[in-house]
């Protein structure tokens, strides 16, 4: 990873952020998994950010400059999200960097962001490094994975009388961050890990990790998993006939995990910040929402679809309080004046003053049952 960060850094480093830039226009650009792992959530983000994005353009765009997205695909790869940033930038010229997809990817790239003068806003990526460096260029919409995970293991144990917690994480920087709030969390009430299983985002065959948890004796599985490495395991469980809770962070709430063959995912705790509306009881507003985007793009949104959009709302509101600027002292100004801000969906009130680079350390606490995830708790932290 260091070798990947250099050169990432030694390709940014000769990126010219003074290339002559067209006036009536704001290159937004974005990486994200158009054909890997996490597919399903790259194409829905980008579909719900070109669905606001020609919505604001129709109306005379940010200060008169239409919003110009170009999307590169990174097969959730690493060296391929750093030859797509520079791409990017070099080529492209894009001028700020709004809902890219993946932890590993996204860290990766920082040095050539910093180096173009590039601000990387709402990244779909809530790692606690992308918004506590000195240097930081990123700001998250939402709460990070690391305050979600701490949270729900918080409630699990106090709530759940959880004793014997255990974690099943993806071997990435993802993975590492919620290994670690689940042992800072159990620290608080004097316990510590009971097991760690790790695997690869392309791996299918879980039989012989959740063999291992269940010798352990876990009674919570934590998860760093995307959705078939969360569906997957869960199936395993089942099929051995292994009775045990589920928690994981936003990455596992989402509608299609409701489709699992056979009920797999039933039972599953999620952490998220999101909110999922159910169309039959939500606003007419959401609703018009879903209807435009589904005749946009011919399927229903998912929650990477709501995501995209609360991520696109945001990325508007801090543009125009830039008044159409992109660079990052200005819009550092303009994302910190956002306080008291809710996305059209219900998620938790966000406020990115006082130097806070994530919109809330706050989030819901949810159950998957049937085709719903029911909202459990209030907006909880830890």
């Amino acid at each position: 990873m260091r070798r990947i960060l250099l050169a990432a850094a030694l390709i940014g480093l000769a990126v010219s952020s003074s290339y002559a830039q067209d006036k009536s226009e704001i290159v937004v650009g974005t990486i994200t998994d158009l054909s890997g792992p996490a597919a399903v959530y790259g194409h829905a983000v980008v579909n719900a950010m070109r669905l606001r994005f020609d919505a604001v353009n129709a109306a005379g765009g940010i200060r008169g400059r239409k919003l110009k997205l170009v999307v590169e695909d990174h097969q959730f790869q690493v060296p391929r999200a750093v030859q797509a940033t520079s791409k990017l930038i070099r080529l492209d010229r894009a001028q700020v960097f709004v809902g890219s997809l993946g932890t590993a990817q996204v860290q990766a790239v920082l040095p050539q962001l910093r180096a173009a003068n590039v601000a990387n806003l709402f990244p779909m990526a809530a790692s606690r490094e992308l918004v506590h460096a000195s240097d930081a260029i990123s700001w998250i919409s939402g709460s990070l994975y690391y305050d979600q995970i701490r949270a729900g293991v918080k409630w699990m144990v106090e709530q759940q009388n959880k004793q014997a917690v255990c974690v099943m994480a993806q071997s990435t920087d993802y993975g590492e961050e919620v290994q670690q709030a689940v042992k800072d969390q159990l620290a608080q009430h004097g316990q510590s890990v009971k097991a760690v299983v790790t695997h690869r985002p392309i791996d299918t065959d879980f039989s012989a990790p959740v063999q291992r948890l269940r010798n352990a004796g876990c009674d919570l599985v934590v998860l760093a998993t995307l959705l078939r490495d969360t569906i997957l395991p869960m199936a395993a469980a089942k099929t051995a006939g292994w009775d045990v809770s589920f928690l994981g962070p936003s990455t596992t709430h989402d509608y299609l995990l409701a489709t699992a063959p056979g009920g797999a995912t039933q039972g599953l705790y999620s952490v998220s910040s999101l909110a999922l509306p159910e169309r039959a009881t939500a606003a007419p507003e959401v609703v018009a929402w879903m209807d435009a985007y589904k005749a946009r793009f011919n399927t229903e949104p998912n929650a990477g679809a709501i995501y995209g959009a609360t991520i696109a709302d945001l990325a508007v509101l801090a543009l125009d309080r830039a008044e159409g600027q992109t660079g990052i002292t200005r819009l550092t100004r303009a994302v910190a004046s956002i306080r008291g801000w809710r996305d059209l969906f219900g998620g938790t009130v966000q406020a990115f003053g006082d130097g806070g680079r994530q919109g809330t350390k706050q989030a819901y606490i949810y159950q998957l049952r049937g085709s719903r995830y029911e909202k459990l708790t209030e907006a909880v932290g830890y």
